[in-house]
């Protein structure tokens, strides 16, 4: 290993006498590409807080560049010290602009008073030049791409003179094109002397881009060295404490056109919406799925996989279509509405769309299926709550303190889990679930699996929407493509890999006509 930058030795973090972190410590060399690891609620990012001065440690030890780290150091002084933390959820501000956005509060001012926009724009410029992010200093960040604004938030990096950059999750929303992208500017950071900490659950980046790993399981240390030197199998026994395998769903053994149709699809249609710069149009999408089956839609990045899923839900307008839920004329009008019909939704962007970030767990949990908690007749029975959550709780091996909880103090794959949970409690008729293990570790990510096949034996309709096509392979008993608001093709999951699914992803509206 090179030089150490970074040195933490026997951290550890309570809150109210639970211990979030016991015994963490971490190594990362000078110009050092280094993995973090492990399941959610491990302590990775109660770490991460730590070093980036926005939650003290309890006790331990943080030595950086040569010196030990003040407990009470606030994060604007671990910045200056080149400590920089890209957090999963951005703090960008949307409506100011790139290079606003890059210097702010450290603008280039003429006289020491007014700002120099002009300097502020040029030196943007040269960065974002070095990036190769084609985009102009004075676009309003609300109108990038979550791809663009990750790359933004680099270059504010490195207008900070960075030494060590901390990224929380940087690849869990972009396209395969656009980790490449991301791993290229990773590997030049390298070379330039950064340090970076990575963070995330796609194993296989490890491999392509990291020198080193560490792990934590629990809040606690469970191993570390170099990537060269170990396997997938390896660094998965040191988060989760056992073998864990990706079983995938045996199409053949289920004969799903012998069953009814529950949800049919013809002709869904949509205009892209004039203010979304990002809005997808929807042209002429038909599909079915029977009960009892597992749906995958698969394709690239603005396809429009989600925007058929919330126009399903009737969260989103459409121009034509007609559907049928069970036999029955079916026509999306609101989410409300779609619920009380029997489609339930785990939408893409939890925060936003997902889960109440100010109520508690419970609260969460049993928001949409109240009435049948009742006791009475009008009230809602504690029992009957309880045993719910218990359930949920093992079944997705949620990690909480308890049911008072708020949900915003959870890690962002056991809010997931929250919320997969609460659609699951109203036992849908379809279940339509947006991008379901984005951000759920390795050993959960097959437990999610097993309970959507459990689902499907009880005769819910699932359609599983997922950037990984790993995943949708693993799932689906058949598997329709979209590309550019259109659909490209249909594969019986057992026929389908991943090559045949990325050529019919990959087709043009131009190639489509043609054919």
């Amino acid at each position: 290993m090179s030089q150490s930058l970074l040195k933490v030795s026997e951290l550890a973090k309570s809150f109210s006498g639970v211990w979030a972190l016991s015994n963490a410590q971490l190594t990362v060399g000078q110009g050092e590409i280094h993995a973090l690891l492990g399941e959610n609620g491990a302590g990775k990012s109660t770490l991460l807080k730590a070093l980036a001065g926005a939650q003290p440690q309890t006790r331990g030890e943080i030595w950086f560049n040569g010196e030990t780290l003040a407990v009470d150091e606030s994060p604007v002084a671990r910045q200056q010290k080149g400590i920089i933390t890209i957090y999963q959820e951005f703090n960008l501000l949307p409506n100011m602009t790139v290079a606003e956005n890059m210097f702010l509060g450290r603008e280039p001012r003429r006289r020491n008073l007014i700002v120099d926009a002009k300097a502020v724009n040029q030196e943007a410029q040269v960065i974002l030049d070095y990036l190769q992010l084609n985009v102009a200093p004075t676009t309003a960040v609300a109108r990038l791409s979550v791809a663009q604004q990750q790359m933004v938030e680099i270059a504010r990096a490195l207008t900070l003179n960075a030494k060590l950059i901390i990224m929380d999750e940087p690849s869990a929303a972009l396209s395969d094109s656009e980790v490449e992208s991301l791993h290229r500017v990773v590997r030049e950071l390298k070379g330039r002397g950064v340090s970076i900490i990575y963070v995330t659950h796609r194993l296989h980046e490890v491999f392509q881009l990291c020198d080193r790993f560490t792990v934590f399981q629990d809040g606690r240390y469970t191993g570390s060295g170099e990537v060269a030197g170990t396997s997938v199998e390896q660094i998965i026994r040191l988060m989760v404490g056992r073998d864990v395998v990706f079983d995938r769903r045996d199409s053949s053994l289920t004969h799903h056109e012998d069953k009814p149709i529950r949800l049919s699809v013809k002709g869904l249609s949509r205009e892209k919406p004039p203010l979304d710069p990002h809005g997808i149009a929807l042209k002429d999408i038909s599909f079915h799925v029977h009960s009892g089956e597992v749906l995958g839609i698969a394709g690239l990045v603005g396809a429009g996989r989600t925007e058929v899923a919330r126009c399903l839900f009737g969260a989103d307008k459409f121009t034509q279509g007609t559907f049928e839920l069970d036999g029955k004329p079916y026509q999306p009008q609101n989410p409300m509405y779609a619920l009380e019909c029997g489609i339930a939704l785990v939408p893409e962007d939890r925060k936003k769309e997902g889960a109440v970030l100010g109520l508690s767990i419970r609260e969460n949990l049993t928001l949409s299926s109240l009435s049948s908690l009742l006791t009475w007749r009008y009230f809602v029975s504690p029992r009957k709550e309880d045993a719910l959550i218990e359930a949920y709780q093992k079944a997705l091996q949620i990690k909480m303190v308890n049911a008072e909880q708020e949900v915003r103090k959870l890690s962002g794959g056991n809010q997931q889990k929250v919320i997969l949970a609460r659609c699951m409690a109203l036992n849908p008729k379809v279940l339509i679930v947006d991008e379901p293990t984005r951000g759920i570790d390795v050993g959960t990510k097959s437990e999610v699996h097993q309970v959507l096949f459990d689902m499907a034996k009880q005769g819910v309709a699932v359609i599983v929407i997922s950037s990984d096509l790993p995943e949708i392979l693993a799932v689906s008993d058949r598997i329709i493509t979209l590309s550019e608001g259109r659909v490209t093709g249909e594969l019986h999951g057992d026929d389908a890999n991943e090559e045949r699914l990325m050529t019919l992803m990959a087709i043009n509206h131009h190639a489509l006509n043609a054919a």
